[in-house]
């Protein structure tokens, strides 16, 4: 008989927050020992003032540096290799992520294949890659993101496009979780509001596929304890950062995109997005990140305002908002009290039914000027077998919905959510 788990993790990188802490950045890394550092830096986030400062501090600590800056926003395959070949040759002892997840997600695969050697698809989560294990710690890692929503900071988790493969897939590993994160709303002054609008979409993603997810206990529990996963299910730890990052959200994501000089607001939503990165790195994400990550990965000719325009792609905050209401009306029935509160935390106001949570989120999507649906993006009901099979290859995230969907519940999912209407 297969035992049940009674064990959870709750792991955070640690985090310092507020205005100007980014130019403590060259502190914290002789503090990490680090003597030459491999700088992964958006090329836009390079240009700015903010950045060249951060720059500055961490030489004027002492610390070399080694710039790179050919990011990709949603990294591919092959654009992490170029990342990984650099880094190699740079000789670092230290890693440094300035810029969005995108920036993040890269240094820390170039961090992995850096320190542990091989090739990048021998680390991605099976049944696409083949889920190899780092044999040890790599190379410090301190990240400074921009953009508030992917909490790439606080996770163990880098995401890549596979555009032979026709979807995305994910790197997951505790030693992949940055060693400091540097959390600073002024870094995100700039940001373009349809930026902020999918990152910040992306932060009530994590939080409310994390609050809603599988309870731990109900898992198999592990034969070792190195086979326990990262993403465990909800529990109580992962709980509390789930419904202060919701109830964040739901406040200040709106202010945030209206209004850039209002920097309460953007401060709020970067320091929920690390909150959120928090739970969703304990307890995980599952349906609607399962689904965008084909989304994304099929999807080659959508722009979204705001975004380089030098290649098409989908934000992944619009990629995994867009399938969210109807994700939550189907796992309804699974516990529809915590379906509610999630909605209460998004609204502020009591909420009722399997429409409550849906509503709220398709609000604040039309609120905050995001893509409706499927086809907004560019999708037909034509696409549905192709979402679906990309869908289904995301086995490590659907494992942890609290209703296993199978492929009939998935196409409806989809379906559903091409106008959410």
């Amino acid at each position: 008989m297969t035992k049940q788990e009674t064990i959870f993790t709750v792991e955070a990188t640690p985090v310092k927050f507020g205005p100007g802490a980014a130019l403590d950045a060259g502190w914290e890394l002789q503090r990490l020992g680090v003597r030459r550092a491999f700088v992964v830096i958006d090329p836009r986030v390079a240009a700015l003032d903010a950045a060249q400062a951060v720059l500055a501090a961490i030489r004027s600590a002492g610390t070399e540096v080694v710039l790179f800056d050919a990011v990709r926003v949603e990294p591919t395959l092959s654009s992490l290799e170029d990342a990984a070949r650099c880094a190699q040759a740079a000789g670092a002892d230290g890693f440094v992520a300035l810029g969005g997840g995108s920036t993040i997600d890269t240094a820390k695969v170039a961090n992995l294949i850096t320190a542990d050697g091989g090739q990048i698809m021998e680390y991605v989560n099976p049944p696409i890659g083949a889920g190899r294990k780092p044999a040890g710690p790599l190379f410090p890692l301190l990240a400074l993101p921009t953009t508030s929503g992917s909490g790439s900071e606080a996770t163990t988790v880098a995401i890549l496009d596979l555009p032979h493969l026709g979807v995305k897939s994910g790197i997951s590993h505790r030693s992949l979780r940055p060693a400091q994160a540097i959390v600073d709303p002024e870094l995100s002054a700039t940001a373009p509001a349809g930026v902020t609008a999918a990152a910040g979409l992306d932060v009530v993603c994590h939080a409310a596929e994390s609050f809603l997810s599988r309870p731990y206990h109900t898992r198999p529990r592990p034969e070792r304890p190195d086979d326990r996963p990262p993403y465990q299910g909800s529990n109580p730890v992962a709980d509390v950062w789930s419904a202060w990052a919701l109830e964040t959200g739901g406040r200040c994501l709106r202010r945030a995109v209206r209004d850039p000089a209002d920097t309460d607001a953007r401060g709020e939503m970067m320091l929920s997005a690390t909150m959120a990165g928090v739970g969703f790195g304990s307890a995980g994400v599952h349906i609607p990140h399962a689904c965008a990550y084909p989304i994304a990965g099929l999807n080659h000719h959508y722009r979204a305002a705001g975004y380089p325009q030098d290649h098409p792609f989908v934000p992944h905050g619009f990629s995994v908002i867009v399938t969210a209401p109807a994700a939550f009306r189907f796992t309804y029935d699974a516990d529809p009290a915590r379906h509610e509160r999630v909605a209460e935390l998004l609204t502020g106001r009591p909420a009722r039914g399997r429409e409550a949570l849906p509503d709220a989120l398709r609000t604040l999507m039309q609120d905050v000027g995001a893509p409706g649906g499927l086809r907004e993006l560019g999708f037909s009901e034509t696409d549905l077998p192709a979402l679906v099979e990309g869908a289904l290859k995301q086995q490590r995230l659907l494992a942890v919905a609290p209703i296993t969907p199978q492929p009939a519940d998935l196409e409806r999912i989809l379906r559903q959510s091409m106008g959410n209407g």
